[in-house]
């Protein structure tokens, strides 16, 4: 098994690796629909992976300092496990938004927001000096 620092940097990659792909499909949805930069409506296919490409960057202003924080006073193995949770949550809020009903979305924007508030409580924990892991004997 990755020691814990490789583990949140495979977290990492691939939350960076989703947001391009996210910002391939919204490049994808402009040639198809003919909605040229700088303009951000027109079709709602379009507006769809627009706006859900737009709140995993948002999202992830927040989750990559909080994933490296945790793992900076936990380890990666717990944070590891917390970020993958935001990975997974994200591309469910992508598929769901993408595919015509919005409140599809919600199951993977709650699993995002339970992810972020995980790794808030590992940071602030760990700032505090409070572990959640017992010592290894």
């Amino acid at each position: 098994m990755p020691d814990g620092n490789h583990l949140v940097a495979i977290d990492t990659l691939l939350a960076i690796l989703l947001t391009f792909l996210a910002s391939g499909r919204v490049s994808q949805m402009r040639g198809k629909h003919g909605i040229h930069a700088p303009a951000t409506v027109g079709h709602p296919e379009f507006e769809r992976a627009f706006r859900a490409h737009a709140n995993t960057v948002e999202n992830l202003i927040l989750y990559i300092p909080l994933l490296w924080l945790a793992a900076f006073f936990y380890g990666g193995q717990l944070p590891f496990w917390v970020g993958l949770i935001w990975v997974v949550g994200r591309v469910l809020y992508i598929a769901g938004y993408s595919s015509g009903d919005s409140k599809k979305r919600a199951p993977g924007a709650y699993l995002g927001y339970a992810s972020l508030a995980g790794l808030t409580v590992l940071a602030v924990l760990g700032l505090l000096g409070i572990s959640l892991i017992p010592p290894q004997a």
